[in-house]
């Protein structure tokens, strides 16, 4: 792993809600913010979880939080016979490009497996180049939400 970051179980760091509740605000307003329809301190609260779906990890560099993600059971509609998805993928502005993205990937790819799933998906609009650069495979494209969507797979 980086050495200079580490990644934990957001269960083992349950003080991170709070933060992240501001950045899954501020990130996806439409959805988290005022008058969204998805309550970022309840989705928080379910990925910290362990031992099966919904489970998140966080990225820390020396206790602060960096980044999180989480592998989850809910699919994109089109796609409800897949399980499970990675999601909620976010690191700070400031952290970005520097490889925490690829290290919580690499978390939610060994929490699959952990849990016995031999395959992960992802629907996304902004993440296909990290993806692609950890051999993800582009399955589909999908409208999502009025939004285009491409559908990644990766076997772990």
């Amino acid at each position: 792993m980086h050495e200079r970051f580490s990644i934990e179980l957001l269960a083992s760091i349950p003080q991170a809600i709070a933060v992240l509740r501001e950045w899954f605000e501020a990130q996806w307003p439409a959805y988290y913010g005022p008058g969204g329809r998805g309550p970022a301190l309840l989705d928080l609260w379910a990925y910290a979880h362990r031992g099966s779906l919904p489970v998140g990890v966080v990225a820390l560099e020396a206790g602060r939080v960096c980044g999180v993600a989480a592998l989850k059971a809910q699919p994109i509609e089109s796609h409800v016979h897949l399980l499970p998805w990675a999601a909620a993928g976010l690191v700070h502005p400031a952290m970005r490009g520097q490889g925490i993205g690829g290290l919580l990937l690499g978390a939610l790819e060994e929490q699959a497996r952990e849990l016995g799933f031999n395959r992960i998906y992802c629907g996304t609009s902004s993440a296909q180049r990290l993806l692609q650069r950890r051999r993800w495979q582009l399955l589909d494209s999908v409208i999502h939400d009025g939004e285009r969507l491409g559908v990644y797979m990766k076997a772990v």
